[in-house]
């Protein structure tokens, strides 16, 4: 018998065809089942409710142990959107003290995805976070009345001293971004936000936790699964213990009430930050709780930038803080000696060019010439150096040398500090000056501003105050730090080593004298204490905008160093005016916890002085 080839063909059509049905139907249950969280977010909603348990966020204390910041609890309205029911709005938004329309857009943002990115009517969703307790508890008597919402207890920062703003940071909701780049977080979670709160953020911030519930058929909670047994219990954020002294932070936040300019004060011999003050400031519980929003765009719009923290990220001309380290670089170099001489008449003049100088003796060697502040004895050492071809062949050559020698002292780029955002100032090269005047066609006098720490060059008040901490040590500085210890942790490495310079140990007692003859009877005289040893330098920058910056930088005692600062006041003329002062009133609070009767006139008139006039920042 013959075979029928068609109906053969056409069983294997239908084989085919059948098990392409199969397939089809096993790739859409994967993807159902597997793929898609959808459905499984359904049935888990069906019977369970997990509730996440937020940590208690780490304390914050001062290096003396003084509590700075703490948490209080805040509560959160959440729903799970497929719950709802129709319920009394107007009952609802009495209870709360809020506009229906408010809560009719509060619903609307919810659900609109591009605002809340983690949106899905199977999970919680936050309504209405920042409840007080009061209304916590008008709420909670009638919650029965609501199905479908429940509340979510969260921590909120507190402050005990309305200081140290820039230093602490804040907390903030996360944003679509940091959802997307931590895993850690959800919609709704909160994380630090500038200062400490930010870069110590995964020490802070502690694990969450679950609790499981159990619902019945019409969705009402029953109880704990199995007991609790499946929970997972939270763990506590570290606590942190700063380096700053918050009575020390507290008084030179006072000194620069209705200023703009920065206070930074460091421990020499451990790089411990004492003080670190951004002036205009602000007091940071502005930023915690409902009004958080509004006021955090009001800050933004004030026009003397409160968020700007001028001690990390402010760029100025060092001015004459600068020549300590011109001279460490010129006697490295054997550009000079301790016996060599400059002229100043007046100032510095060479080939038609003049910087200008105030009344002294002349000639004058290094030491008397950081006493008096002299631009012409820093400008020839720089001339001599740069144009000396016969040893480094060209001033570019000469000028990347120099240039080295200034970033191993800690300018031009950030130093490490444990915050974000920190500035590196601006150190040029040889590279930047050849393409602005071509190569080889610019010598020591085309540049000479940058001797005497003006010119392009800019460093940020914390560079500075490391400067002074360097020469406090005699050659070496540990980085910088805000926090002094983090509980049952090592604290990095990066931040306690010591890290030296290009400049031998051996040369900076001379500039540490004549920084102590600039006190005794030189720049810096209001700054001499009675009995202890101080060492300034005085900085009158020039600025092309306005009124000159007043800055200083000094450490004390002389001998055994415990405290380098650096002040900087921007419109606020000579450096002895506000610079000096401040900076020596900061020293003598440190050193002694107190301020000497002979000495109160200048606290008072430091204390009331305004070199912001109508400035609409509120005083702290």
């Amino acid at each position: 018998m013959r075979k029928d080839y068609n109906l053969e063909k056409r069983k294997y059509v239908i084989c085919g065809f059948i098990i392409a049905i199969a397939v089809i139907y096993i790739i859409r249950l994967y993807s159902l089942q597997i793929d898609n969280d959808k459905y499984k977010e359904y049935a888990d909603s069906n019977a369970f409710l997990k509730k996440t348990i937020y940590p208690s966020r780490g304390l914050i204390y001062d290096r003396n142990g003084e509590l700075i910041v703490y948490n209080q609890p805040a509560y959160d309205i959440m729903i799970i959107p497929r719950d709802v029911q129709d319920f009394d709005t107007i009952d609802f938004c009495r209870t709360l003290e809020i506009q229906p329309n408010e809560l009719k857009k509060r619903f609307r943002d919810m659900k609109n995805r591009s605002i809340n990115p983690g949106y899905s009517s199977y999970t919680p969703q936050r309504l209405i976070s920042h409840l007080s307790v009061e209304d916590y508890g008008k709420l909670q008597e009638k919650l029965y009345r609501y199905p479908g919402f429940f509340i979510q207890k969260r921590i909120l920062r507190e402050y005990n001293h309305h200081a140290a703003a820039n230093v602490l940071g804040n907390i903030r909701e996360v944003n679509s971004t940091d959802i997307k780049n931590n895993d850690y977080y959800q919609p709704g979670d909160y994380c630090g936000d500038l200062g400490v709160e930010k870069s110590y953020e995964k020490y802070l911030r502690g694990k969450k936790g679950i609790e499981i519930l159990i619902r019945d058929a019409r969705g009402r909670i029953q109880g704990r699964y199995e007991n609790g047994a499946k929970d997972i219990a939270p763990i506590s954020g570290k606590d942190l213990k700063l380096s700053i002294d918050i009575e020390l932070q507290k008084y030179a936040e006072s000194l620069m009430s209705n200023k703009i300019g920065a206070v930074v004060a460091i421990e020499p011999s451990t790089g411990e930050i004492l003080a670190f003050v951004s002036s205009p400031t602000y007091d940071p519980s502005l930023l915690v709780g409902r009004n958080r929003g509004k006021n955090y765009k009001e800050l933004t719009k004030n026009k003397y930038k409160p968020l700007f923290d001028r001690a990390l990220m402010g760029a100025y001309p060092p001015g004459s803080t600068f020549k300590p380290g011109q001279g460490l670089i010129l006697l490295q170099e054997n550009i000079i000696s301790l016996g060599s001489s400059y002229p100043c008449y007046n100032g510095y003049i060479s080939g038609g060019l003049r910087v200008g100088c105030h009344g002294h003796s002349s000639p004058i060697a290094l030491k008397p010439a950081l006493e008096t502040s002299c631009n012409a004895y820093f400008c020839w050492g720089f001339k001599a150096m740069i144009d000396k071809k016969s040893k480094y062949g060209s001033s570019a050559k000469a000028f990347e040398v120099w240039k080295n020698h200034l970033v191993s002292m800690g300018f031009g780029y950030p130093l490490g500090i444990d915050l974000n955002s920190e500035g590196r100032g601006f150190i040029p090269n040889a590279k930047w000056y050849n393409s602005v005047y071509g190569e080889n066609r610019w010598s020591a006098n085309t540049i000479i501003s940058v001797s005497i720490g003006q010119g392009e060059i800019l460093a940020t008040p914390l560079q500075i105050a490391n400067l002074c901490a360097t020469i406090a040590n005699g050659g070496w500085f540990i980085t910088p730090h805000i926090v002094k210890e983090i509980s049952d942790t090592i604290m990095p490495e990066d931040l306690l080593k010591k890290r030296g310079t290009t400049i031998d140990s051996n040369h900076y007692n001379a500039v540490a004298e004549g920084m102590r003859m600039a006190v005794t009877g030189g720049t810096c005289k209001r700054a001499n204490l009675k009995d202890i040893e101080v060492c300034g330098k005085t900085g009158t920058a020039q600025n092309p905008r306005g009124r000159d910056h007043s800055a200083f930088m000094g450490f004390a005692p002389y001998k055994n160093p415990k405290i380098a600062v650096c002040v900087y006041v921007e419109n606020a003329g000579f450096g002895a005016t506000y610079g000096v002062p401040i900076g020596s009133l900061i020293i003598e609070k440190y050193l002694t916890d107190s301020i000497s009767n002979e000495r109160k006139s200048m606290e008072l008139q430091m204390l009331k002085s305004n070199t912001i006039i109508n400035s609409g920042v509120t005083k702290h």
